[in-house]
Order: C-alpha cells, then sequence, then structure tokens
C-alpha cells in the first residue's frame, strides 16, 4: 500500500517515544509500509516544560496534550499518541481519540528498597509522588506517611529512589512494562488496595475527525475490549470533570459482553472516599461510568473537591 508520509505527534519522554514506536510498528506490520514512511515527530509540552511545581498547581489534565493537539489542529502532525490516564475531559473541536490500543497492566507499582508494599513500610516513611490520587490512596491507608512531591520521568524517579531520596514511590506498571523495567516492581499493588487512575495503560491515538486516510489506516490496531472498558472508566472522568487537582480514580473489566465498574473520588488528604460501583452491557459502559459519577457526586456534595 503506497501512502504519503505519516507523521505521529508524541512527547520526548522514554515512555512516550516507546508507545510512538509500538505505534508506528504496528502500521508498519498492518500496511506492510516502508519504515521510513513514518516520521516521529517529538513535541514539548507544558508539563514537559515545567518540573519545579507539582501539576495540580499549574493547570491539571492536559498538560501533556495541548501543544501536541495544537500541532495536529495546524496539520503539522497526522496523529497524536498519548497515554489515556493524561488525557482532558473533553477534546479541542475536530479532534477525537479513534483508536485504543489493548491495555496493559492498569495497576499502580509499589517501588521501595526498604519494604515489600506499603503497609511494611517504617512508621513515618517518606514516600514521593507528583499524583493526588496516589498520594490521597496512600494516606487513606497509611495515614502516618509523609508523602513529598516527586517529579519526572521514569529513570529519573527511579534514581531518586535509589539515591535514598525518598522510602518508596508509585509508578504505572503498564510504563514499567513498556520500559522493560518490570524487574524493578517492587509490587504489583492490588487495584483493591490502590484503584487506578481511569484510563492507566492504555494508549489512544488521536486524529483530526475529518482525515478519513489516518483514521482508515488506525482502524486495524483498534482493540475493541480496550475501548468498552475505557468508556466507562472516562464516562465516569467527564461526569466529574476530573482533572489530576482531584483524587479521582477508577476501573472496569470486561467479562464477555458485561462491564463492571468501581470508581472513587477522595477529599486530598484521603480521610474520605466516596465509591460507586456499576455492572451493565458493553454498549451501555459510558452510561454506567457517568452513572457512578453522579451517586460519587450526591455522596461527597461539597467535599468532593474541597
Amino acid at each position: 500500500m503506497q501512502t504519503s508520509r505519516i507523521r505521529i505527534g508524541t512527547r520526548g519522554s522514554p515512555l512516550a517515544l516507546k508507545q510512538a514506536e509500538e505505534t508506528r510498528d504496528k502500521l508498519v506490520a498492518a500496511h506492510s509500509l516502508a519504515a521510513d514512511a513514518i516520521e516521529i515527530v517529538v513535541i514539548t509540552t507544558t508539563g514537559d516544560r515545567v518540573r519545579d511545581r507539582p501539576l495540580s498547581e499549574i493547570g491539571g489534565k492536559g498538560l501533556f496534550t495541548k501543544e501536541i493537539e495544537e500541532a495536529l489542529v495546524a496539520n503539522e502532525i497526522d496523529l497524536a499518541v498519548h497515554s489515556m490516564k493524561d488525557m482532558p475531559a473533553e477534546f479541542p473541536g475536530g479532534l477525537d481519540i479513534v483508536c485504543l490500543m489493548e491495555r496493559e497492566d492498569p495497576r499502580d507499582a509499589f517501588m521501595s528498597p526498604v519494604a515489600t508494599s506499603l503497609a511494611a513500610l517504617p512508621q513515618g516513611a517518606v514516600v514521593g509522588s507528583s499524583s493526588v490520587r496516589r498520594a490521597a490512596q496512600a494516606k487513606r491507608l497509611r495515614p502516618d506517611l509523609e508523602i513529598v512531591q516527586y517529579r519526572g520521568n521514569v529513570d529519573t524517579r527511579l534514581k531518586k529512589l535509589k539515591a535514598g531520596e525518598v522510602s518508596a514511590t508509585f509508578l504505572a506498571c503498564a510504563g514499567l512494562v513498556r520500559l522493560g523495567l518490570a524487574a524493578e516492581i517492587t509490587q504489583a499493588v492490588p487495584v483493591e488496595d490502590m484503584l487506578p487512575a481511569v484510563a492507566q495503560g492504555a494508549i489512544g491515538i488521536e486524529v483530526r475527525l475529518d482525515d478519513d486516510r489516518i483514521r482508515g489506516l488506525l482502524a486495524p490496531l483498534h482493540h475493541t475490549p480496550t475501548a468498552h472498558i475505557i468508556a466507562a472508566e472516562r464516562g465516569f472522568l467527564c461526569a466529574l470533570d476530573g482533572s489530576c487537582r482531584t483524587p479521582l480514580a477508577g476501573h472496569a473489566t470486561l467479562d464477555g459482553d458485561t462491564v463492571a465498574f468501581h470508581g472513587a473520588a477522595l477529599t486530598m488528604d484521603g480521610s474520605a472516599m466516596f465509591e460507586a460501583r456499576r455492572s451493565g452491557a458493553v454498549g451501555d459502559a459510558e452510561a454506567l461510568g457517568r452513572d457512578a459519577a453522579e451517586e460519587v457526586k450526591a455522596a461527597a456534595g461539597s467535599r468532593l473537591f474541597a
């Protein structure tokens, strides 16, 4: 199949590049393309530039997508590869995620040189995290812990951990697996103990909706079971208008044609957690997530975003 050069937009972190390369390789395989028919275009985002402040202080979700989406709108790239957990509730006009590749392990990875699990950490241990969701759930399980701001790409965080700056941290299992670092995981935290971020472990591909050529090329890469569970999780996120300034978590599973969803919102200090569960047909996945969000909002009231 002959086609003009395809430009993939991505952040420049090792993990983002790995995800873009996976997308390129799958496109090459699906369409018998020459490897040089696809170009990976690295775009620096606000989240990449601002490293001295917590993400929750500089704008929430969208920090790792805005500049990439602007390049997509301007036709400087043909598709954008994103970690779905970074995606805001709404997309710019004319853009959407049209392809979801098969989800990797959605769990959080507990990383520590001094303990085998969060429960085994010494009293008052220092835990590094840039995620308000992880921080709130860690404090809920272990109120004695000291949570400190901890940013950087995977390699940077692992180096800080090994240097003893903190006793433990959390990363996404999916990212570590994709980078070939699964052996570094101390414990894959059960979702019953720590609910993952909405859509954690899923790669989404965003395009211009009027670009039929690119949409057609991506069709073979789309993983329908992943799309069903992400629909439930993002339905929950969108109904709560979630951002990374709000401790929200959600996890869906698929059993045949049935989606089961568990969502939660927490206060920032983890002292209160508001949960909802739903189960239903795959065709109702997004509605299930949205309905769970309404239950959470009703239970939490004004405490939800306090």
